[in-house]
């Protein structure tokens, strides 16, 4: 990660001032690169499940768990019923449409080259969180001039407008429209859910082979 975001972030009332850390997608450093992602963005449309796995490498690493590869990218993107616990069986259409569509958004975003030339999406991978925040509460503002707002509510009165700033979020509420935020000034208030991308959320990495092709090989969520 190459930002290093000197805010410190403790569960105290002193906060730091904040940061913006706009999106710079880098992609077009390289026209291969380009061209690869396009490709494989048009694969993950197109719900081509043998054109991911032909676009992935051969270890690709999917989960802090799994053996990865192949099978286990199969695995993720057809989810079978029998291959899950009894309680979420019911649940294996609704968990393979929410990973195609992780994947899909994350190969959208802008993203940045790491100092081993592998190409990381989103581009806020590249913050380096303090280590005194548990970063499953650390969230990134994905919009420009997202409103701040002091209830949940569109008719909430305007705070601030946040662009591109690492937010705290102490209780993330899966369902809610609205979440409950604090910014890295002490400024609480009330985001609309659809700005806010969790900093262990999905993150994508390409790398090009040895004989010079690029593939998907990090496709990952968690810390």
């Amino acid at each position: 990660m190459k930002y290093a975001a000197i805010f410190a972030l403790l569960c105290t009332p002193a906060l730091a001032d904040r940061q913006s850390f706009p999106p710079v997608d880098q992609a077009d450093r390289d026209p291969s690169l380009v061209a690869f992602r396009d490709s494989l963005q048009a694969s993950v449309a197109a719900r081509n499940i043998d054109a991911v796995i032909a676009a992935a490498c051969p270890d690709i690493y999917l989960s802090h768990g799994g053996d990865g590869g192949p099978d286990e990218l199969r695995a993720n993107l057809t989810v079978d019923p029998d291959n899950l616990s009894e309680e979420y069986r019911d649940q294996a259409d609704e968990l393979q449409k929410a990973y195609w569509a992780d994947l899909e958004n994350t190969l959208s975003q802008p993203g940045y080259f790491d100092d081993e030339g592998e190409f990381w999406m989103p581009h806020q991978w590249q913050i380096t969180l303090p280590a005194a925040l548990n970063p499953f509460l650390a969230y990134f503002v994905t919009g420009e001039k997202v409103s701040l707002r002091d209830s949940p509510s569109q008719d909430g009165i305007v705070l601030a407008a946040i662009s591109h700033e690492v937010v705290i979020i102490p209780d993330f509420q899966p369902e809610a429209e609205y979440q409950s935020v604090l910014l890295t000034d002490g400024t609480q208030g009330y985001m609309h859910s659809d700005f806010l991308w969790s900093m262990v959320g999905h993150r994508a990495a390409l790398v090009k082979s040895d004989a010079g092709e690029w593939q998907l090989c990090t496709f990952v969520s968690g810390d």
